[in-house]
């Protein structure tokens, strides 16, 4: 019989280690949060060999006391929670006690700390939790921690870790979802002693997105704000026509912390609905603030899934704030043409060119020769002294040293030399030039939205305005309004005048039916089965008749009118098949939705010729909508082109 025995210490610790440390992107994590809950506004983070060999990081916070610093390795060992009840309250994005102990019992580990009231630091030294040193040190504020060999004792587990340019991007991705966290915390990112990323702490969100994602993301971003029932929302969602294939650009924060949510993906992309094409996902980064009584975040180790207790509240309310915020939003895609009269922005207007691009002189860093800046110059000492600078320095450098200082730690373990701080200025300066370009852009678009459009462009006033030209291969039409060329996909409107109608009359209890002679049987699995009676009275409502006819088959004997056209021996199925993926599931809405979503196959279809008089009678039904600017199927209705745009491109104006 085999025997009971109590695990030592050694084992147990490596035991919790493993759940904590997976890789070098946990430490790094693990490492960032304290620094966060200990008040840091800089935070600098370097790795090499995709973490496996190297990690440091830096913040400039409030450090731990001489006398605590030992007891910060014990297991189960924290300041953020005394008792069980303090879990029901968590607001800090560490609280277990895990982290450092569990690190320490894995790789090599050095620590050095002060707090602001002490006159010098600590230095502690732990290897595989074997005490190495503890001794007094010169040291500014706050905490440098430097971790060795990960796995050093485990080798086991070290073969286990992907390739080092593998484990560098799953710490490049942890950083990147900690800097938009985290907007107000000045982040910087060094792999292999070259900088990846930096931003300034501003706690400008855009800002960070621009510096992390580009200029392109960056401009098709809106800013969304909502509050309700005690829950606050945030931060910025893409247009329409900023999409993806999947949904690795949908980013959600909860009380300041990065989560993965199935409930807040699909709040999410139900406010989208119809806007978005089949299989395309929305892109947006969203904060949301919670009561900390209403979110559990201690449901997994590396406290990326939370659970909610109000959670349909919560998502009732993100998809009716969403939907609200789009809608209120003239969304018509403007089109740009690009040519060789050079590069164009997305607005249509030619970029200027980034410092350092030929032809343009951009901002000159270099006013003074090189050789005038030493080649070297003493460390910073450990209590911090300021390194020394020449003399004279022109505006331009004053200017980079002042955005170089507001997205560094203020004192780091190793300040830089003047090349490199030469080096990080110019990149500083370059990205806040680029960065404050696209914000001019972004006003001078919105002046202009605003003084073309002070009357919506689909508004009742300015359809009077329209002036229908006439129909183009059969499947798009050619309008005019103002200083605008608008171009309309006739089967793309027909699809979203008969959606609304359809949506209108079933919400109003109107929907009228076509009986079918003879009733079209439906055999149907267990699954549709359960669907079609936990839906029935939806779909009554919405004009079918459905009846028993035996086993899993019934018989399908009137549909709405809109779908008479469609009636087939899978319409059903289809139907029921989209309900668990639509919108609000087990309501009347996720029934409405997609039925007249399947009504657009009836709309009239591209290469088909339509009177004038056709024309303009669907043209005013479209516009009479709330929201004319996509099919029920995401795909757009309408595009517009400049006047602008369109004597630029014969050279009428440059």
């Amino acid at each position: 019989m085999a025997q009971i025995r109590v695990l030592d210490e050694k084992v147990i610790d490596q035991i919790a280690a493993g759940e904590v440390v997976e890789r070098p992107a946990s430490v790094v994590k693990e490492l960032v949060e304290n620094a966060c809950d200990a008040g840091a506004d800089a935070v600098t983070v370097e790795i090499r060999d995709g973490g496996t060999t190297f990690i440091r990081v830096t913040d400039n916070g409030s450090g731990i006391e001489s006398s605590q610093v030992q007891r910060a390795f014990y297991r189960h060992a924290t300041s953020k929670i005394q008792n069980v009840e303090d879990l029901l309250h968590i607001s800090s994005l560490g609280f277990r006690g895990e982290a450092l102990s569990s690190i320490a019992a894995v790789s090599m580990v050095e620590m050095i700390t002060k707090t602001r009231e002490a006159l010098t630091g600590v230095r502690y030294c732990i290897e595989g939790e074997r005490e190495r040193e503890l001794s007094e040190v010169g040291a500014p504020d706050g905490t440098t921690i430097i971790i060795r060999d990960l796995f050093f004792n485990t080798p086991a587990r070290r073969k286990f870790l992907k390739t080092p340019a593998t484990e560098g991007s799953h710490v490049a991705d942890l950083m990147e979802h900690l800097a938009l966290a985290r907007p107000d915390i000045s982040f910087s990112f060094i792999q292999n002693g070259q900088s990846r990323f930096s931003t300034s702490g501003s706690g400008d969100l855009k800002e960070v997105v621009y510096r992390i994602y580009g200029r392109e993301i960056a401009r098709e971003l809106f800013p969304f704000a909502a509050e309700a029932d005690g829950i606050r929302a945030d931060g910025f969602l893409g247009t329409p026509q900023l999409v993806r294939p999947n949904r690795n650009f949908e980013f959600f924060f909860v009380n300041r912390r990065y989560i993965r949510s199935q409930l807040l993906s699909k709040a999410l992309e139900s406010g989208y609905a119809t806007r978005l094409m089949q299989h395309k996902f929305p892109v947006a980064w969203l904060h949301l603030t919670v009561d900390t009584a209403k979110v559990d975040v201690n449901v997994h180790p590396s406290k990326m899934e939370v659970r909610f207790s109000e959670g349909q509240q919560l998502f009732v309310f993100l998809e009716d704030q969403i939907r609200k915020a789009l809608h209120d939003r003239e969304m018509i895609p403007a089109v740009t043409l690009s040519g060789p009269a050079g590069r164009q922005s997305a607005a249509g207007k030619k970029e200027t060119p980034k410092p350092g691009q030929d032809g343009d002189k951009g901002f000159l860093l270099q006013e003074k020769p090189a050789e005038s800046v030493p080649s070297e110059t003493p460390e910073k000492t450990a209590a911090g002294a300021p390194l020394q600078t020449p003399e004279k320095k022109g505006p331009a450098l004053e200017l980079a040293d002042r955005l170089l200082d507001s997205q560094l730690p203020s004192r780091t373990a190793r300040p830089p030399q003047p090349f490199e701080r030469r080096r990080l200025s110019e990149m500083a300066v370059r990205e806040r030039l680029e960065y404050e370009a696209v914000q001019k852009e972004d006003s001078a678009g919105t002046a202009e939205q605003m003084s073309l459009f002070s009357e919506r462009l689909l508004s009742p006033k300015a359809v009077e305005q329209y002036e229908l030209i006439g129909q183009i291969f059969g499947t798009y039409w050619i309008a005019s309004y103002q200083d605008k060329m608008i171009l309309i996909d006739q089967h793309a409107a027909h699809e979203k005048v008969k959606y609304e109608a359809l949506i209108k009359k079933i919400r109003e209890g109107g929907a009228d039916s076509q009986n079918l002679m003879p009733p079209i049987v439906v055999t149907l699995s267990g699954e549709e089965m359960s669907l079609l009676e936990r839906y029935g009275e939806y779909f009554a409502q919405a004009g079918f008749e459905i009846a028993p006819f035996g086993g899993n088959s019934c018989a399908l004997r009137a549909v709405p009118c809109d779908l008479y056209g469609c009636a087939g021996e899978g319409l059903l199925q289809d139907i029921l098949n989209g309900l668990e993926t639509g919108k609000r599931p087990g309501t009347p809405a996720a029934v409405t939705e997609r039925i007249a979503s399947m009504a657009c196959k009836a709309a009239v279809k591209g290469n088909h010729k339509m009177s004038r008089a056709e024309m303009e009678a669907l043209l005013g039904q479209l516009l009479a909508l709330d929201n004319p600017y996509q099919c029920p199927h995401g795909r757009p209705t309408m595009i517009t082109m400049s006047r602008q745009e369109l004597e630029r491109r014969f050279k009428r104006i440059v």
